[in-house]
Order: C-alpha cells, then structure tokens, then sequence
C-alpha cells in the first residue's frame, strides 16, 4: 500500500468523524475466563485460546503466556501497525522492521513483599531496527508519530480509569 492508497482507504472515515464525531467512539473488548486448575486464566484471542498464569518471578513455572509479556506483545502490535501506516502516509520506504520492547518489573510490588515498591511495570523502552534510506531527521519524525498515534502506547502513557467489578451489578 501506497500513501495515496492508505489516504484513499482512510479519507471516507475522517470525513465521517469530522461531520459525526460521535461515530469514532468504539468499544473494544476481550474476555478472559478461569476454570482450568492451578492459578491460570484463558484469554479469547483472535487467534484462539491463550492461557496465561503467572510469571517465574511471582511463583510460575515459565509454562504459561505471562499477561506482562502479552502487554509488551500489543504495545508491539500497535506500534508496528501505526509504525507502518506513518511511514507510509510520509512516504519513507521501510523494506522491513523488528521490534523489541522490555518493561522493568520488581516483583516485590505484585506479591505484596514492599508496599513501596509500585505494582507493574516501571520503564518500557521500545527499539525498532528499520531497513530504510530514511535519514535520521525522517527517523526521528517517524519515532515520534508512532508514538503519538499508537493507542497502547498512549493508553500506557495517559492510564485511563479501571475497575474491576463483578458483572451486572456495577459491584466490584
């Protein structure tokens, strides 16, 4: 896909927002369940089942999905999607791509050991090795678009609101 392709495929779309912007707000969802023995959860993915349980860290035994590790794989899945569709709209050719990203965690904090120590991960760093002959002016530009258009990578930066609550009641 070219930019004129991508602009063509996407123009309908912010016309639409622009004079119904209402219709931009989505709901996006996931479901996730746990009936399988040991401390795991399911998660329904568009690919199939994930299991996740918990990290080595915390007590697991390496042989499920750590959510940890999957948060890292969509802010991957997002960056490189929005990395491509930036580099396209600006017309850099990127002949291809490999992202890493890692994420610091103390696991004091999850298994309550330190009440000082914050729950999660601290510092994430996303590297992207790019085949292109974009110059480092374009490459700096493009860093910057992915991040800010990329929506893990902004939800992670500005946490919105959570609850965790029981179905139907509003309870948690």
């Amino acid at each position: 896909m070219d930019a004129a392709q991508l602009r063509e495929l996407q123009a309908p779309l912010k016309q639409q927002y622009r004079d119904e912007p209402g219709s931009a707000c989505v709901t996006m969802s996931a479901e996730a369940e746990f009936a399988d023995p040991g401390i795991t959860a399911t998660v329904h993915t568009w690919s199939g089942p994930v299991r996740a349980g918990l990290h080595p860290s915390t007590g697991g035994d390496g042989s499920d999905a750590c959510s940890g590790d999957m948060l890292l794989q969509a802010l991957l899945a997002c960056a490189g999607v929005t990395m491509r569709s930036v580099a396209t709209a600006m017309g850099v050719d990127v002949r291809s791509a490999r992202l890493t990203a890692r994420g610091d965690m103390d696991a004091r904090g999850t298994l309550g050991v330190s009440r000082e120590t914050p729950v999660g991960l601290g510092s994430i760093t996303v590297d992207a090795e790019l085949d292109t002959d974009a110059d480092d002016a374009t490459l700096v530009k493009l860093g910057e678009l992915t991040e800010r258009y990329c929506v893990v990578a902004q939800t992670l930066a500005r946490p919105p609101h959570l609850a965790v609550r029981r179905a139907g009641d509003g309870h948690t």
